[in-house]
């Protein structure tokens, strides 16, 4: 029965394709000091700095108990700042320092480093992006 071989699985190709990606950005997160989870929090920030905690949960698909340690950890390593809103005090809002974004401009080469090691064009890896995507999308809505 073909179909139940572990090379014939599509949840074992983005399984290993994700460690692929750990693996590659390693020494790259390691230029900015920062774990890959703390990495989408600054490209979140550097996209919409002053976003509430749980808009960041939102962009990231994280909840609170899996973000907050990995912001605490960022405002440790003085990258980020928390502070309650002034206008509805439920809300913590996340803050780039000085540090946060100047790292931005080190982190900017990073999309070519990946370009280059992937051996695709930039078409290619734009269309695999949206694939992927719309299929998270899809077994999102399936679960649910």
């Amino acid at each position: 029965m073909k179909d139940l071989h572990l090379d014939q699985q599509l949840c074992f190709a983005v399984y290993s394709a994700s460690h692929a990606f750990t693996r590659f950005y390693r020494p790259l997160l390691a230029q900015l000091g920062v774990t890959y989870p703390q990495y989408l929090v600054l490209l979140t920030l550097w996209e919409r700095d002053g976003m509430s905690v749980s808009a960041i949960g939102e962009r990231l698909l994280l909840d609170s108990g899996t973000l907050t340690p990995v912001l605490k950890r960022l405002e440790a390593l003085g990258l980020v700042t928390r502070a309650r809103s002034t206008i509805d005090e439920r809300q913590v809002l996340v803050r780039l320092t000085g540090q946060g974004q100047s790292m931005r401009t080190v982190a900017e080469g990073f999309p070519a480093r990946i370009l280059g090691a992937s051996e695709c064009s930039g078409d290619e890896l734009d269309a695999l992006r949206r694939a992927l995507l719309d299929l998270r999308h899809n077994l999102d809505r399936a679960a649910a």
